[in-house]
């Protein structure tokens, strides 16, 4: 009887089993595979999972961050239950309303540990680097150190019957100074004898760059190369609290060199502080500018209303504490963007000046907006022309009135560094006879070949 029970069985199962054969060879190949991805999918994460136990959290909490920790006020930490808290130091007491915002356990607050010094020097450099920052930025000058800056100003206009002040930044290596920048330099003096120059640079302010400089201070020509002291510079500014909190990292200074950006707000300050005559190190100084006060020179103009459309900051003359400079100063600090390129330059001296309204060269605002002709001649998009030779009678006749009317209307010319530092400075060309109006020789002022640049004719330059 149980063995004919079991023979049933067998022959039951053995009839389930042909009947899912048949069912399962009955079913579309696209369906079978589907099936059998499925069990692959399935096998795969129950072979490879982990299974981990959780990890117990720390029983003590310490509550000396250091300065680098984002603490966020967290009220709902302090009403936990009591068996969630953990038991605090008199030490830690004072400071329990500033805490880091974590998830609430039934294990209390998360400990933050202790740092070494080693490493938070090393943490401390990598945000730096992250910011564009180098130690000469960030370092605060303590004592002697900051005397020296303040000091070596004092006594350098102290010492110098200075009928004007110039300044300039050199945000570049101590190798890039070249000929170039020296011709700037000689240009100043040439129409400038009597004045003082300050060239704020970390790079210049050396033993080798004393050097460089050392042809114009045998002469008598009072110069002066210096390393800011951003911290002291900016007091009372609001590009103090910028600088602190570009310091702190509490923002990005973006893609464009943060040595640019600093170069813009460092000439609006010195200026704002000091008072005088900014200039880039790439703009060659026509006739004097002793005369003028006050001044911000148009970049273009409008061709239908004639009126500026943009304005630059590569030439500013202004008296000291004057207000527009504080506007500017303003403006850098809460609208900074070092992402788009001018943003911090140009185009900031231009939003600032379109809302006085100010569209021809006399204002009643206690400044004045010049044409493009008095220091901006010719558009970057043009500056190779004045670089290359002419080569037939009808270009010599486009230099030589074009060098004319420079001579006669124009207070200095921009180079455009940016876009002009691989040409060569051809013999006959119009920056040769600026610079040298008497050289016969062909002059270079970089090692490097001149490119193929096209001839632009007078109506175009116009």
């Amino acid at each position: 009887m149980e063995e004919s029970r079991r023979t049933e069985q067998v022959d039951l199962l053995q009839m389930l089993k042909n009947l899912t054969v048949s069912l399962v060879c009955c079913l579309p190949l696209s369906l079978l595979g589907l099936l059998l991805m499925l069990l692959l999918i399935y096998n795969s994460f129950s072979a490879f999972s982990l299974h981990l136990d959780p990890i117990p959290p720390k029983s003590t909490l310490s509550l000396n961050y250091n300065h680098h920790q984002v603490l966020h006020h967290h009220p709902s930490l302090s009403s936990s239950s009591t068996s969630s808290r953990s038991t605090l130091t008199s030490s830690s007491k004072s400071d329990s309303s500033m805490l880091l915002a974590v998830k609430e356990t039934s294990s209390g607050f998360v400990q933050k540990q202790k740092v070494s010094p080693i490493k938070t020097e090393r943490r401390t450099r990598r945000r730096k680097r992250r910011n564009g920052l180098t130690p000469e930025m960030t370092q605060k000058p303590q004592g002697k150190s900051r005397q020296k800056f303040k000091t070596r100003i004092k006594s350098f206009l102290s010492e110098s019957s200075c009928k004007s002040l110039f300044f300039m930044i050199w945000i570049s290596s101590i190798e890039s100074f070249g000929e170039r920048e020296r011709f700037t330099i000689e240009s100043l003096f040439k129409s400038h004898p009597n004045s003082c120059l300050i060239l704020v640079s970390n790079s210049l302010d050396c033993e080798r760059g004393t050097l460089i400089l050392k042809p114009f201070t045998d002469k008598g020509l009072k110069v002066l190369a210096i390393k800011p002291d951003f911290t002291y510079i900016f007091k009372d500014t609001s590009a103090e609290k910028w600088f602190e909190r570009l310091k702190r990292g509490m923002f990005s200074p973006g893609v464009i060199p943060l040595e640019q950006n600093l170069s813009n707000i460092l000439r609006l300050v010195l200026l704002y502080k000091f008072g005088g005559i900014y200039l880039d190190t790439d703009v060659i100084i026509l006739k004097p500018l002793t005369s003028l006060h006050n001044v911000i020179g148009a970049q273009t103009v409008d061709p239908v209303t004639r009126k500026w459309s943009r304005l630059n900051n590569a030439v500013l003359i202004f008296d000291k504490n004057h207000p527009l400079l504080k506007s500017f100063i303003d403006e850098f600090s809460r609208t900074f963007n070092g992402n788009k390129w001018g943003h911090n330059g140009p185009y900031l001296v231009s939003r600032v000046v379109a809302r006085f309204n100010v569209s021809n060269c006399s204002s009643d605002m206690g400044f004045s907006v010049l044409p493009p002709s008095s220091f901006y001649p010719v558009d970057w998009t043009r500056i190779s022309g004045f670089y290359r030779a002419s080569v037939n009678g009808r270009e010599a006749n486009w230099s030589r009135k074009r060098l004319m009317h420079l001579r006669k209307h124009s207070l200095s010319v921009h180079l455009w560094n940016r876009e002009s530092k691989s040409f060569r400075i051809e013999e006959g060309s119009i920056i040769q006879k600026l610079i040298y109006p008497n050289a016969t020789a062909v002059l270079s002022i970089r090692a490097c070949w001149l490119q193929p640049i096209p001839f632009y004719s007078h109506t175009n330059l116009e």
